[in-house]
């Protein structure tokens, strides 16, 4: 009985979760309030999608979309500010090392907006009708 017990209590709470996926998870949300505080006009409605850690934690992609700005004004205001963002990482998560950031734009929120638009239309009654 004891050990049964023993056992449910290391799998309760966040160790259901990797470590990497708690990680990614935590370096996501840090990263995207320290933007949200930025306030840089540059960006339009700018979203952290994720964050992927990689398990030698020495680099962090950090994906992202945005639906206002060019990609090229995008990346060049998140360089810009990648020095405060990864203070921000480093300050909040206590990590010995903190990952390197790496900008990406999201492919896969912008395949999934493309397929919206594209079934959109296919809904949309022609005239040829």
């Amino acid at each position: 009985w004891q050990a049964r017990t023993m056992a449910r209590r290391r799998q309760s709470g966040s160790r259901r979760y990797p470590r990497t996926a708690r990680l990614n998870e935590l370096v996501r949300e840090i990263v995207a309030e320290e933007i949200e505080r930025i306030d840089d006009e540059r960006l339009g409605f700018f979203t952290v999608t994720a964050v992927e850690v990689d398990p030698g934690l020495e680099h962090a992609k950090v994906l992202w979309s945005d639906l206002g700005a060019s990609d090229e004004v995008v990346l060049e205001v998140l360089e810009e500010h990648r020095p405060r963002l990864q203070q921000a990482v480093n300050r909040q998560t206590h990590m010995r090392r903190t990952p390197v950031l790496t900008f990406h734009a999201d492919e896969v929120e912008r395949s999934a907006t493309r397929i919206e638009e594209i079934l959109r239309d296919l809904d949309q009654p022609t005239d040829e009708q």
